[in-house]
């Protein structure tokens, strides 16, 4: 019988299929990375998120979130989402929680009940505490490096940490995690050298922010997606012999 996943079903058959819907992802960070990574684990599947951002929808976020429209505008992040994913899927069970990731807050959350964890936040402290917690309750996690300030989409590439260049991001967190003697942390980084931010009269008094667009972080969010749903299914050992 004919459902929503009949064509992913053609991929990976029904035995994929029953495993996303057993499985429990953590996105942490619902913005430009993502709530794109969400859309595609939504529409692949997956049973259960964890969708984990205490941001509101704002104007400047409508050129790139996918969450984000006129209509979402000062929602809270993770209940747009969660709006999102149940038109998408009603049968999908989400767990929301409107709160910053860090060290303060990570007791928050059951490491231990997902199957997997996404990291698409921007602090370093967050991702390192994220990794941490991977590391210590043997939960596979991807991390996405810096995203803004890009323009070339191609340029980005999976791969461990150890082995990421030019990303002035991924080179802060592999030194980190060299200290704390973690290795082996699956990322999606670019190899493009970032832009300079252009100045604006409104951002002239602030702190520098990145600048970003409507196809870089979507990517991003997408190729993070497909590593998470490659991995649940088993499908590079099945398809690699490994």
């Amino acid at each position: 019988m004919l459902n929503q996943f009949s064509r992913t079903q053609l991929l990976i058959g029904d035995e994929g299929i029953q495993k996303l819907q057993n499985s429990r992802v953590a996105v942490f960070g619902i913005g430009g990375v993502g709530g794109y990574t969400v859309e595609a684990l939504v529409r692949s599947g997956v049973g259960t998120l964890d969708l984990i951002d205490n941001d509101t929808v704002c104007l400047t976020n409508l050129n790139r979130q996918i969450i984000a429209t006129h209509k979402t505008l000062n929602q809270n992040k993770v209940d747009a989402a969660k709006e999102r994913a149940l038109e998408i899927n009603p049968n999908i069970k989400i767990n929301t929680y409107n709160t910053f990731y860090n060290k303060e807050t990570q007791n928050l959350f059951e490491f231990s009940k997902y199957d997997y964890i996404v990291d698409a936040i921007d602090t370093v402290e967050g991702k390192l505490s994220l990794i941490e917690n991977a590391k210590q309750y043997g939960i596979p996690i991807i991390c996405a490096m810096g995203a803004g300030n890009k323009m070339d989409p191609t340029k980005f590439q999976v791969a461990d940490i150890s082995k990421t260049t030019v990303c002035p991001l991924a080179r802060v967190i592999r030194n980190e995690l060299k200290k704390r003697h973690i290795k082996k942390v699956k990322v999606v980084f670019s190899t493009e050298t970032p832009l300079k931010p252009q100045k604006t009269e409104e951002q002239s008094y602030k702190k520098t922010i990145p600048g970003s667009n409507a196809f870089v972080p979507p990517v991003v969010g997408l190729i993070i997606a497909g590593e998470v749903i490659k991995d649940l299914i088993g499908y590079d050992k099945k398809n690699t012999g490994i």
